[in-house]
């Protein structure tokens, strides 16, 4: 059996893995775990799995938890950004899911990815913040870096035996989200329960707001740069509300192939724990006659300006996405909170980018402190818009 360690496995993310993983019995096998308050939920992931360590956010999370498993389970249990590091290089984990959501991830990825780890990479922020840093260590390490974003997971599918310079274009699909017919007038009353009300995905909450402003869209972007070596130049976004076409490639030679599916997870995730093989996945298969039709239209700049930032961060550079993404988590942060309104979630993004004096991305200090320094700038700014 293969050995695994799950990052975030309370979340969406980490519970469709632990679903694929009894689909797959006995392949793989569950060494560690890491999630973060929801100590009931991981509570009975061990239970069932039996791991030998977790990591939960804090003392007195661990000390709940301690009491919720006594005395049936005795392994360890770790605390904060260290006990995720612990788990991501966990001895017997030989595949880690990597599916905690934020930046706070970064640290435990990279670690994976140095000790030659397949990485399975649910997350966006670690690669948006220090994509060319992670890269460049998979190839020194001879780690696999696998994604497991449905878009980026089928750009992996469609490119599989071809050279990165038949590549024409990458296309990325986006469904929308919920406002994508909503009058751009209307942007400043947009509530918080009605960004959280996804057309076609069940998500996080950060997620779900990430994919209403299409900053989600704009993360993938700077991933799709590092994950496959091509330039902005080369990645385009279509909306595409059906969410059928999770990406598709554009060849030189005037082809384009698509990787077409129900919107489940449980197949990307698979896919990136089985690869190269294919083995059949507990999801429903495709009906294209009920799908019966595909719309595909460009994003609307007005409305979405956060897609336009996230290029614009990318092109700069250096620690500029890092900027992006702590600016960005900071003013979700606050609007799932109800402190600022949904169309100052671009403006605190843009604001914090203008002031940012950007540095290279050689080393991980460098990254940390351009995301030290965005959040400080955007809740400054956050706690001047505050209702």
């Amino acid at each position: 059996m293969t050995g695994l360690a799950i990052l975030g496995s309370t979340g969406s993310i980490g519970c469709n893995t632990l679903d694929v993983v009894e689909h797959l019995a006995p392949r793989f096998t569950v060494v560690a775990l890491a999630a973060g308050r929801n100590v009931e939920r991981l509570a009975e992931q061990i239970r069932r799995y039996r791991p030998q360590l977790v990591a939960v956010a804090d003392e007195a999370a661990a000390q709940q938890l301690r009491q919720l498993v006594a005395p049936d389970w005795t392994g360890d249990v770790a605390v904060g950004v260290e006990g995720m590091v612990a788990v991501a290089t966990h001895p017997a984990a030989a595949v880690v899911m990597s599916a905690v959501v934020g930046g706070r991830g970064l640290l435990p990825t990279l670690r994976a990815i140095e000790l030659g780890r397949r990485v399975c990479i649910a997350n966006k922020e670690p690669l948006v913040m220090a994509g060319e840093l992670m890269m460049r260590r998979a190839r020194e390490c001879q780690a696999e870096v696998l994604p497991v974003d449905s878009e980026h997971n089928a750009l992996h599918q469609c490119l599989r035996g071809n050279a990165r310079t038949e590549v024409y274009r990458l296309v990325l699909t986006a469904s929308g989200g919920p406002f994508r017919t909503l009058p751009v007038e209307d942007f400043p009353r947009i509530t918080l329960a009605e960004a959280l009300r996804h057309p076609t995905w069940t998500m996080g909450r950060k997620i779900t707001i990430d994919s209403a402003t299409l900053m989600n869209k704009g993360l993938e972007v700077i991933e799709a740069r590092w994950l496959y070596d091509l330039p902005p130049e080369q990645i385009e976004v279509v909306i595409h509300p059906q969410s059928v076409v999770h990406s598709l490639v554009a060849f030189v030679d005037g082809s384009t192939m698509a990787q077409l599916g129900v919107a489940d997870m449980r197949h990307p995730i698979q896919y990136a724990l089985t690869y190269p093989e294919r083995r059949p996945a507990p999801v429903e298969r495709l009906d294209l006659t009920a799908v019966a039709r595909l719309e595909f239209y460009p994003p609307d700049p007005v409305k979405f300006p956060c897609l336009r930032l996230a290029y614009e961060a990318l092109r700069a550079g250096g620690t500029f996405p890092a900027a992006l993404n702590a600016a960005n988590e900071e003013a979700v942060a606050a609007f799932l909170e109800e402190r600022i309104r949904f169309v100052d979630i671009p403006y605190v993004i843009e604001t914090t980018l203008a002031r940012h004096d950007g540095q290279s991305t050689t080393s991980l200090e460098a990254v940390l402190a351009a995301d030290a320094w965005a959040r400080r700038e955007a809740q400054q700014m956050i706690t001047a818009l505050g209702r």
